[in-house]
């Protein structure tokens, strides 16, 4: 089944979840020519090991507490905390509770 995406001009809710949190799985909300966004959805634990992406990213903390590891530096990302990455930067995260967060990735090929 093919996955329903936003439309231009379509408004999307990115509120916290809240106690649907636990019932919720990782969503693509738009892909586009040169973006995508997603809803990651991160039980207490989930750890992403280290890896790059190909563009430059964003990630924005909705709910919970996502520890966000880059080079040397580790940091926790609290409801409100963005982080910018720019293309091939390592990076990891873990959840350090049942946590949401909305990750913005530039998909176009630099030309």
């Amino acid at each position: 089944m093919a996955q329903n995406h936003a439309q231009s001009g379509q408004v999307v809710s990115v509120l916290p979840l809240g106690a649907q949190l636990n019932a919720a799985k990782t969503t693509a909300i738009l892909k586009a020519e040169q973006l995508e966004v997603v809803r990651l959805v991160l039980p207490a634990g989930k750890e992403w090991t280290e890896h790059k992406a190909p563009g430059e990213i964003t990630v924005q903390c909705i709910e919970g507490s996502i520890e966000f590891r880059t080079a040397d530096v580790l940091q926790v990302l609290l409801p409100g905390d963005f982080i910018f990455l720019r293309s091939e930067e390592p990076h990891a995260l873990r959840a350090l509770v049942d946590s949401s967060a909305l990750l913005t990735m530039c998909i176009a090929v630099p030309r």
